[in-house]
């Protein structure tokens, strides 16, 4: 192959990965504009805002939050099943989901840490790697990511 040819490839594949990005950051554009709409209508909305005030008092994980969740039941089993950037939408949790479920996932959870008086990522990723068995390569992946968020 000589220079030119080397070259024009080059460019060819800086355009192509590109392009992929772009496309990437428009489904991401798209996920953010529906992000959790559900919440906003039956079968969700009324169990969501008698709970979401309960819910910010308490710790994440904790046996209060638990059996909070138990009385949000029905929310949360059409929640997760119309909303896939939660692991309870796949039949093998976080296995079935795709780069970008995750990315949405993460970024939920950092949010909701915010919600929470006493919130902390770092403590809802060493709780919901055990909820969720997730693989400590991927553990290490999301506790780099909190340091890009927190910039």
């Amino acid at each position: 192959m000589n220079k030119r040819q080397a070259v024009f490839e080059t460019k060819k594949h800086i355009r192509l990965v590109r392009d992929i990005l772009h496309k990437i950051v428009i489904n991401l554009i798209e996920r953010g504009g529906e992000h959790d709409s559900s919440k906003l209508v039956e079968p969700e909305l009324s169990i969501f805002l008698k709970y979401t005030p309960k819910l910010r008092k308490v710790t994440y994980g904790s046996d209060e939050y638990k059996l909070f969740l138990k009385g949000m039941k029905p929310a949360l089993d059409h929640h997760y099943r119309v909303n896939r950037h939660h692991p309870e939408h796949f039949k093998d949790g976080i296995d079935g989901m795709n780069l970008l479920d995750l990315l949405e996932m993460f970024v939920d959870w950092y949010a909701a840490t915010k919600r929470h008086e006493d919130g902390d990522i770092r403590n809802s990723i060493k709780i919901n790697t055990e909820r969720f068995n997730i693989s400590e390569q991927l553990v290490n992946i999301l506790n780099n990511t909190v340091e890009v968020m927190e910039d």
